[in-house]
């Protein structure tokens, strides 16, 4: 029993508040630990349950912890600042990717399993879900015959069309034609296609600032020119900006996260969205929705993509199971009511079909119940991990260092003191065995240059600690150099 002084002059319920902040401040309750139940509490300091109820809610009163739902007290990361807001001056011009070789060496960094991968947004190996897909596999393989040998039809399997069709109605309350979804190999298809479809070379597309290198890359790679929109971290596209944008260009296409960003993982507000699919409606401007990671909000609320808000715009949904499930299975898909037809000859003209086994584990993963089990147990894991990360940068990165906070996914964006560059500091991490990405993968002008993205989407250990912690030291270092 935890002996609290019931002969002191302090309340009961305030020394109660001491003993948690005490064992919050050694370490002993770290960020997105559960603090012991009401009862359990109760019965090892001696008090009463009500005792303990005020003490917690004063807790959360001081930020110090907060209440989830049917689960209890948690300690809350205590963090010191977020990403300061987009400046206020004008977006550069469009232009061509500026630092292909800076990319290419990152991703020579993400795929070096000798190094921490600080650097790999991979979120479902946080909690890997290995062993309910190799039940599916193996039933789907059990009932099978020589036809998943063959080809699957080259805009997907009906089982998993028709299964995404359900899901969508089942989180989202949406109605989706199976007929209007195509399988592809992994979101990067995806968004290929829908950049065929909507874009031509030479044209302007915009994109958030910032955004997933991936997204630049293949705009460089159809030769068309990307333009920046400053993108806010707790609201997402700053819509006032984009009209300038597109008032000052003549942009073909937008390809935006609306539903959960990748770097900020900020969640565009409903009435944002709503306002953002008014814009682009009255200009005829048709959207890319990049929705790959709009299942990993840590709080479970499914934000519903502009493609299902009826608001009159053109769009092109891209999702995947490569952030949820199994990259490895590489299978994304599209969903577009208006150019179905167009994205389904793209496919059959680049890669003909996606892989037909996958496909089907993938349509008995969902139909099991599986996929919704495994989310559900993947978001808070991903949570803590991102308490832990954020509270080993608030504790060991220079105070003046700025840090996101996401409202899911698996990675957050730093902004390093003025002086440091996140290039530099991303080759001397690559000399001591650790991979992170350098800010300037992140726009197509090369800006963002003391800025990197850790990730927090793997198995915590030990190992990830110290990596997180010599950043930490070295940022230190290099600023005061």
């Amino acid at each position: 029993m935890l002996h609290l002084d019931k002969n002191s002059g302090d309340y009961l319920y305030r020394q109660v508040i001491d003993l948690v902040v005490e064992n919050i401040e050694s370490g002993t309750l770290e960020p997105g630990d559960r603090l012991p139940s009401l009862r359990r509490m109760s019965k090892h300091a001696g008090v009463s349950v009500p005792t303990v109820r005020q003490a917690y809610v004063e807790l959360e009163r001081q930020r110090k912890v907060e209440s989830r739902p049917k689960s209890g007290f948690y300690v809350r990361n205590q963090l010191r600042n977020d990403i300061v807001r987009p400046s206020p001056g004008v977006a550069p011009d469009p232009g061509p990717l500026q630092c292909r070789s800076l990319m290419e060496r990152v991703y020579e960094g993400i795929y070096n399993p000798e190094l921490v991968p600080l650097g790999v947004a991979n979120p479902t190996m946080a909690r890997p879900a290995a062993k309910s897909l190799n039940r599916a596999m193996k039933r789907t393989l059990s009932g099978a015959d020589e036809a998943v040998l063959s080809y699957a039809a080259s805009h997907g399997a009906l089982p998993l069309r028709r299964q995404i069709a359900w899901h969508y109605f089942d989180t989202l309350g949406a109605r989706v034609d199976p007929e209007s979804i195509c399988i592809t190999n992994g979101g990067q298809e995806g968004l290929l296609l829908a950049l065929k479809a909507v874009t031509r070379p030479g044209d302007i597309v915009a994109v958030e600032s910032p955004t997933y290198h991936g997204i630049l890359e293949l705009i460089d790679s159809l030769d068309l020119l990307a333009v920046d929109v400053s993108t806010c971290p707790e609201e997402g596209v700053m819509t006032g900006r984009l009209t300038e944008v597109l008032d000052r260009h003549e942009v073909k296409a937008c390809v935006f996260s609306t539903t959960l960003n990748n770097p900020l993982g900020v969640t565009m507000p409903d009435e944002d969205r709503r306002r953002l699919a008014d814009i682009l409606a009255d200009r005829g401007i048709p959207l890319i929705e990049d929705d790959v990671y709009g299942e990993l909000r840590f709080d479970g609320v499914r934000p519903v993509p502009v493609q299902f808000l009826d608001r009159g715009v053109d769009v092109i949904t891209v999702g995947s199971f490569s952030k949820t499930v199994a990259p490895g299975y590489r299978i994304g898909w599209v969903v577009s009511s208006s150019r179905h037809d167009e994205i389904h000859r793209l496919k059959r003209s680049f890669s003909i079909t996606s892989a037909f086994v996958q496909q089907l584990t993938l349509a008995d993963f969902m139909s099991s119940g599986d996929y919704t089990r495994h989310l559900n147990g993947l978001r808070p894991v991903l949570k803590r991990n991102c308490e832990r990360m954020s509270a080993l940068v608030a504790q060991h990165f220079p105070a003046e260092t700025r840090v996101s906070q996401p409202a899911g996914g698996s990675v957050l964006w730093l902004e390093l003191p003025k002086s440091v560059s996140g290039e530099c500091l991303f080759d001397d991490a690559l000399a001591a065995g650790i991979s992170i990405n350098p800010g300037r993968i992140y726009t197509p002008c090369g800006c963002y240059e003391n800025f990197i993205r850790l990730s927090f989407g793997h198995r915590w250990d030990q190992r990830t600690e110290d990596a997180v912690k010599w950043l930490g030291r070295h940022v230190s270092e290099l600023a005061a150099a």
